[in-house]
Formats: C-alpha cells, sequence, structure tokens
C-alpha cells in the first residue's frame, strides 16, 4: 500500500507540474519585470507593457468608477469541469492547449449560471479590471436603450442632436440614433486601425480638443444613412453624449445604477474618460472582471433578467441581438466586413450565424464575450492579441478562438 500511494505521489506531481506550462511570449510581454503597466496610452500597447496595461487601465488613465452591486448575482462554481474539446489546424485540443497557445490573458466559461470553467495566463487573477476595448460598445447601446425604457429617449428614429445640443448641424448630430446604433450614418470614415486612418485623427482630436469639437471633423457622407454598415467608433461616441444629454447624467453615474448594478456586478468596475472634457470613452473604455463580464452576458442570455428584476425588457434585447430583427444588409451571411459576410451586427452588438441566436460583445486584441441564450452559455475572453485583430504573430488568433468556441458549443448543444 505504502508504494501504491507513493506512486500515485509521483504521479500527480508530474501531472501538476506538466499543468504549469508558459503561455505564449511570457518573456517578451514582460514576464520578467512583473508584467509593469505603461505610463501612457502609447505605452500601454508595447509588449512590455500590454498585458499589465490591460489590466490596469485605470491606473494610468483619468476614469470614473460605477459602484458593484450591493447583493452580488451569485456564480457557483461546479464541483467538477466538463470535458471540452475542439478541432483546429488538423488537431484535437483543449483548453489547456489553447491557454498554452494563444496570448489568452482570461477565459470563463458559464453553463446555466455556473462557473464550469476558467483560466488566466500571464500572473493574472480573478479580481483584476480587465479593459473591454470595443466590448463597451454595446455596454453604451444597454444605456440608449434604457433611457428609452425610461422615457428619457423618445425615439431611436430621433436624430442625435435632439439630446447633445453640442452636436446641432454636425453629419453625426443630423443622423438618426438608430443609425448611429448600427454603425450606418452613411460617413465616409475608415477605421482599419493603421497609423493615419480616420480613427486615429478622431482620437487625437477629442484628446486635444474634446469629443464634440473632433465630431465636427466628420462631414461627408458616401452613402445615406442606413444602408450600409462601417464600423466607426465615432459613432458610439456620439452616442455617448447623446446618452449624457439625455439623462443629465454622466454614463459612469447612469450606466452604473441602471445596468452596473442590476446585474448584480460584484466588483467596482471603471470607465475611462477624456481629459480634456471629462466625457467617458464610450467606444472602448470599460474595465471590469471576468466574473462581472461573465454576469453581463448572462443578463442578456437571459433576454435583459437580471438576479433580482429586468434590467432591460426582452424586447430591446432582441433588437440588439436577433438578426431577423435587422435589415437584410446586416445580417450574417450578407454584411461585408472586412472582406467577410460571417458576422451580422445588431445594435452595437455582433451577431453570429448558426442553427439559433448567438452574439457577441468584441473588442481589439482578443476581447470578447460570446453569449448563447439557447444554451445558456456565456463565454468571456479577455487577451493582448499582437495587432488589433491578434494575427499578427501568425497565431491565428480570432480563427482559434472561434474553433474553440465552437467546441464549447458542442459540448452542450449545436452550432
Amino acid at each position: 500500500m505504502k508504494f501504491l500511494r507513493l506512486v500515485a505521489l509521483f504521479f500527480s506531481f508530474f501531472a501538476a507540474a506538466g499543468a504549469v506550462v508558459a503561455a505564449p511570449d511570457e518573456e517578451a510581454l514582460g514576464r520578467s519585470a512583473g508584467y509593469p503597466a505603461g505610463r501612457s496610452m502609447a505605452q500601454a500597447y508595447q509588449e512590455p507593457y500590454i498585458v499589465g496595461s490591460f489590466s490596469a487601465m485605470d491606473s494610468f488613465n483619468p476614469s470614473c468608477a460605477l459602484a458593484p452591486a450591493t447583493a452580488p448575482w451569485p456564480l457557483k462554481t461546479a464541483a467538477t469541469e466538463p470535458p471540452i474539446r475542439y478541432r483546429f489546424d488538423g488537431r484535437t485540443l483543449t483548453l489547456d492547449d489553447y491557454m498554452q497557445r494563444q496570448r489568452a490573458t482570461g477565459l470563463l466559461v458559464v453553463k446555466d449560471g455556473e462557473i464550469v470553467a476558467e483560466r488566466y495566463n500571464y500572473q493574472r487573477t480573478a479580481d483584476m479590471r480587465m479593459v473591454s476595448h470595443s466590448m463597451a460598445k454595446t455596454i453604451t447601446a444597454l444605456g440608449v436603450l434604457k433611457a428609452v425604457e425610461d422615457g428619457l429617449i423618445r425615439s431611436l428614429d430621433d436624430r442625435a442632436e435632439a439630446y447633445a445640443p453640442e452636436l446641432e448641424g454636425t453629419l453625426y448630430g443630423q443622423t438618426r440614433i438608430v443609425h448611429l446604433m448600427r454603425m450606418a450614418s452613411g460617413a465616409r470614415f475608415v477605421e482599419d486601425y493603421s497609423a493615419h486612418d480616420d480613427r486615429r485623427a478622431f482620437n487625437d482630436a477629442a484628446r486635444r480638443l474634446g469629443i464634440a469639437h473632433a465630431v465636427r471633423l466628420v462631414t461627408e457622407r458616401a452613402e445615406p444613412e442606413g444602408q450600409r454598415f462601417n464600423y466607426a467608433g465615432a459613432q458610439t461616441q456620439v452616442l455617448g453624449l447623446v446618452l449624457r444629454g439625455a439623462t443629465g447624467r454622466t454614463m459612469c453615474d447612469y450606466v452604473g445604477e441602471t445596468v452596473w448594478q442590476a446585474i448584480g456586478a460584484e466588483a467596482q468596475a471603471t470607465w475611462l474618460i477624456n481629459p480634456v472634457d471629462q466625457v467617458e470613452l464610450a467606444q472602448g473604455g470599460f474595465n471590469a472582471t471576468l466574473r462581472d463580464y461573465a454576469r453581463l452576458g448572462l443578463m442578456l442570455a437571459n433576454d435583459g433578467q437580471g438576479p433580482h428584476a429586468a434590467v432591460l425588457s426582452r424586447e430591446h434585447v432582441l433588437a440588439m441581438t436577433d438578426a431577423q430583427q435587422q435589415p437584410e444588409a446586416f445580417r450574417p451571411g450578407h454584411m461585408q466586413y472586412h472582406g467577410s459576410t460571417y458576422y451580422g451586427y445588431g445594435l452595437q452588438t455582433w451577431i453570429l450565424p448558426g442553427s439559433h441566436r448567438r452574439f457577441a460583445l468584441q473588442g481589439i486584441h482578443g476581447q470578447a464575450i460570446f453569449v448563447d441564450p439557447a444554451l445558456k452559455l456565456v463565454v468571456v475572453h479577455t487577451a493582448v492579441g499582437k495587432d488589433a485583430s491578434g494575427d499578427a504573430s501568425g497565431a491565428h488568433l480570432g480563427a482559434e478562438r472561434d474553433a474553440l468556441l465552437r467546441g464549447i458549443v458542442a459540448r452542450y448543444g449545436n452550432w
């Protein structure tokens, strides 16, 4: 018996040791220095600082806080982790394989309100606030729709300038809110994350002169509003001004009360603000823990229901996420985006193809919350992809993440 116990101990030791495998590019990403955060936004995206920065954006940028709920939504951890497999590059792989192959900082899988898998790389932990990047766009949209339900915005068919007087006479100000929500203002605007695209010019002007001033730089329509998807974060910044104007409150204050606390958030979140005008970076400056991002996803999976009451009406959640409620040009299989028709787009929310409704909040460098309402499944993924799409390293982060998602879905149902 003593011999058998020693053998068991021997194998358990090496099994545990085998689980501690290096994540990709650890040294290049700052391991030896303890994964430090940058001291500026320019430094934050450099490899030695990106891991630390993406979990501490509010440590070197001005921000406002969203308080947690007094009674958080309980998230129990499953007694056992289910086996999850996926196929990629001709191989069958596991969750741990994925964390060793891709520059993911965190991965959380929630099924039926229970955590069934949770992983972190690069010494990140569950209590760290991870940057949303463009996942914040969906949070902004939730605030806008909540303002409609509160009677503060009369209709999404109203023009933006009706609620934000500083936008009066501008192209974006004269655009209907619903078309801004659908990324269909018709404005001539290129957002391809190159050094000299319109996104860079808009954001630079916003930092120097304020967001309302930057809006005035967008002056030409390429086509009539409402006809074609053209992804541009500037449209979400306009929605942020609309929300502030309609409510008479900051986004941190209004969204914090009506959305963040209502979903039963366990931890404080933060929203980066533009220093010049103290306006929230509605297009991408939100920061929260993975577990609270999962609570947000759970609310959406439950068609607007939070732990205690409805956060948003089912009608509005479907308007955001149901392909059939979007014009045909915005549905998966029809919408053109970077040469692909894979995704569709609802109201500041990506819509995925498949047998039933499935959608995602997504941000550059690999941030995402995937939601499958039929399966009551939420997958939160944070990362430090090598470029905006995550694929500059040749590791095909986007493609392998999609394969992983399909593997997780296959564990519980059909794609």
